[in-house]
């Protein structure tokens, strides 16, 4: 029987087992292994698995697996995660980094022990504000690719004021904009965000996940992102998860492009262990 070793870290609340390579020579993750490694049950419980390995030029290289056992885009928490046990594992030669996921390129840095910021690059697909219907509701979305794909939904606005942001049910509408006709073939995240003193609480369905997830970090950098388009928040964006921990959004935005575009907030390494196999 194998062991894998790990650490569980999470980043506001958006939990991950992170396989660092070095300690786990020629381990093969395949989905199933990932699926039984999140299984929050029978396994470690996560909401992914984060892997970071050596890289030339480079501190590290990412790479990230929804716990569903598929590929992830860009996770936003995982990065901040990541970055956190590269410093706490020696990779780090100062509090700012250059790391690759994907085949391109990312940085980041350690603001202190508590708190992490990841440079996102800039997004794409941008659509504002159009009419989709989902459960004989007419509602009024945003969409856009900050590194995984993103609908916006300010539940404040009229036809979309389903509920409250604590009572509104994110799991059956999540579900149904995820695979919905929109977005096929690949999907989407969904975002349903409520505003008051310029402030934003966000809840989030992940795809990959296929459920709510305590935080997400692209989807915080989207939600901000569409806000701040639709002039209902300044710079930069305070943004309360469901866990309740603050996510901070900034950027730059000038003939109509982002750039310096930052997530910060807190991550922590929560402990170490052995998986079994």
């Amino acid at each position: 029987m194998r062991e894998i070793l790990f650490t569980k870290i999470t980043g506001a609340g958006n939990d991950f087992v992170l396989i660092d390579k070095n300690l786990n020579f020629e381990l093969s993750l395949t989905p199933e292994l990932i699926k039984s490694i999140c299984d929050r049950r029978y396994g470690v419980g996560a909401d992914g698995v984060l892997t970071i390995s050596d890289c030339k030029n480079y501190d590290f290289e990412m790479d990230y697996f929804n716990s569903d056992g598929s590929n992830g885009m860009l996770c936003g928490n995982g990065a901040r995660s990541i970055i956190k046990y590269a410093d706490f594992s020696g990779r780090l030669k100062s509090s700012k980094t250059k790391f690759i996921f994907q085949k391109e390129s990312f940085s980041g840095e350690v603001i202190d022990k508590n708190e992490i910021k990841f440079n996102l690059n800039s997004p794409t697909k941008l659509k504002l504000n159009y009419e989709i219907e989902i459960l004989n509701n007419k509602l009024n979305v945003s969409f856009i690719d900050t590194g995984a794909y993103h609908v916006v939904i300010n539940i404040d606005e009229k036809g979309n004021d389903i509920g409250t942001i604590d009572s509104f049910p994110v799991e059956q509408y999540g579900r149904e904009i995820r695979y919905s006709k929109y977005y096929q073939p690949l999907g989407t995240n969904v975002n349903f965000i409520s505003i008051r003193n310029e402030e934003i609480n966000i809840r989030t369905f992940e795809r990959g996940v296929e459920a709510e997830t305590l935080a997400c970090g692209t989807g915080s950098v989207a939600s901000a992102m569409i806000s701040y388009l639709n002039g209902k928040v300044v710079l930069p964006v305070r943004l309360v998860t469901k866990s309740k921990e603050v996510l901070t959004v900034d950027f730059k935005y000038q003939n109509e492009k982002f750039s310096n575009i930052s997530l910060t907030g807190p991550a922590k390494i929560v402990f170490e262990g052995k998986y079994k196999i």
